[in-house]
Parts: C-alpha cells; structure tokens; sequence
C-alpha cells in the first residue's frame, strides 16, 4: 500500500505581511489581526498573541510560535526577519511624546529606540542606497535624532521660554548633489514671528552606502529672527552643521535612516507630499 505524505501548511511572509502601506495610521488598523489566506492553512490570529508596543520582539516570536504549535501551523522563520512594518509600528509607537528626542529622552527609551532602529537596519530593502538615489531623493521631516539640545546649549539659545523649535525638513537633490536642511523656529517674544534657519551641504558619494558631507552656505531669515540668534550663531550651526560623512542603513518608499561620523542616529520619513 502506498504510503501517504502528510505535509504540514507553512504561512508564508506573502500570507502574514500586506504591503507596506502610506502612513502609520494605515500600519495600525491592519496590525490586529493577520491570518493566512491560503485556503488550506488555517487562520491564525494574531489579536490575543500580540500587542504592539507592549511586547519586545523576542516575545512576540515566541508567543507566535506556541500558537501556531497549538494550531497544527508551521511559521516560517522568515516572517520575523523581513516584516519591516510591524517594527515601524512599534518605532513609532516609542517616539510618541519624546519631541523628536531634541530635548533629550530616558536612557530606557533611547535603548529602546536603538534596538527597533537596528532590526529595520538589519532589513533594509535598499542596502546599496547611493547605487539608487532616486530612493533617497526628495522632501524628508526628522522624527528622531539623537543629537540633542541640552542644559546651557538649550539657555543661550532661548529654547527653554523665548524660542519654540519647529519642524526639521531635510530637501536632497540628486541631480545638484545638495542637500538642505530646515529648521523651523518661532519667537514667542515677536508677536509669534516664524523664521527658519537654512543649511545647504553638498554631498559626495564615497561608498555604496556613504556619502561624505561639506558644508556651504547658512542662513536665517527673516532678519528679526536672525538678529535674535546672532549672538550665539555658531553654536546653533554648530548644532545642525551636517559636515562630516553619513551612512544611509535604511531606505524605503517613506523611511530613512542614517549614521553619522560622530555616532549620531537619524530617523526621517517622507514628507506627505512626497509619498507615493
């Protein structure tokens, strides 16, 4: 009598990760549950075996797999390498309420941030990024850095009472290789004057995935603004001055990462009007 082979039905990463959607609002309603859609392997629900944000990614892994154990459900190992956007979820989820980490943040939270920023790291869909600058190019809003403005920096430049520090943008333009930063202030003390600060680099590739960075021009306008931060110009350039090099470890359609020669993280995501 011939013999029968039973094979077990493996959920694929194409069966538990949808496509990466355009914002994080989109990431959440889809993280509650995620089943298999084979007709021939059983749904596994994902709402009882993981909360977001609660739970490391170790736990996760080995709550999913006593579930999928219990439910006769092979996983494959490669779900867990490669979905990108349940970590972004969570990524996002731990720079809630930290102001882009400019004033600082709980050592617990910075470890917290790293370990979720190198999982993505380790998953980069683009590990050749200057080989594809098209992905990197355009309008970027920093959400995390670990460059912070602190004790006697964050006095001398008023941004404790006097100044509120906006949102930080970032234009790259491949076809000039330049780079523009953005740093949006306002001055209470004006009648609420809004004013930016602009830095211009240009950039070299040096490697496939580094570019070495110089310095050009800066500017604050308008000149009330300017006259404000005079005083102390240099130590607010010297803040955001980018030279030096930067190694990009993470790009994707609405994600970027970089690391620069002084051990400085960056977290950027494309700016809405960019988004594809």
């Amino acid at each position: 009598m011939a013999t029968k082979l039973v094979v077990k039905p493996q959920i694929t990463v194409s069966h538990l990760s949808p496509p990466l959607p355009n914002s994080i609002e989109m990431l959440r309603t889809q993280k509650s549950t995620v089943s298999a859609t084979n007709n021939n392997s059983p749904r596994l629900n994902f709402k009882k075996i993981s909360r977001f944000g609660d739970w490391s990614f170790a736990q996760r892994t080995i709550s999913l797999n006593k579930a999928a154990e219990q439910q006769n459900v092979e996983v494959s190992e490669s779900y867990f390498r490669t979905d990108a956007s349940q970590i972004k979820i969570e990524l996002y989820d731990a720079l809630q309420g930290i102001n882009r980490g400019i004033f600082g943040a709980s050592s617990d939270k910075k470890t917290e941030i790293e370990e979720l920023v190198k999982q993505l790291e380790s998953q980069n869909p683009t590990p050749e990024p200057t080989l594809s600058l098209d992905k990197v190019a355009g309008n970027w809003k920093l959400i995390y850095s670990t460059i912070s403005i602190l004790g006697s920096k964050r006095t001398k430049l008023g941004l404790r009472d006097f100044i509120t520090l906006g949102d930080l943008y970032q234009n790259i333009d491949i076809s000039e290789g330049k780079a523009v930063n953005v740093i949006k202030f306002n001055a209470r003390g004006l009648s609420l004057l809004s004013g930016e600060l602009r830095i211009e680099a240009i950039f070299k590739i040096a490697s496939k995935s580094r570019v070495d960075i110089f310095y050009n021009n800066s500017a604050i306008t308008p000149d009330q603004l300017m006259n404000v931060f005079q005083k102390n110009y240099d130590l607010l350039l010297g803040i955001f001055n980018p030279e030096g090099w930067l190694e990009i470890t993470y790009v994707d359609e609405n994600l970027r990462i970089g690391r620069d020669d002084k051990g400085n993280i960056f977290v950027l995501e494309r700016s809405e009007e960019d988004k594809p």
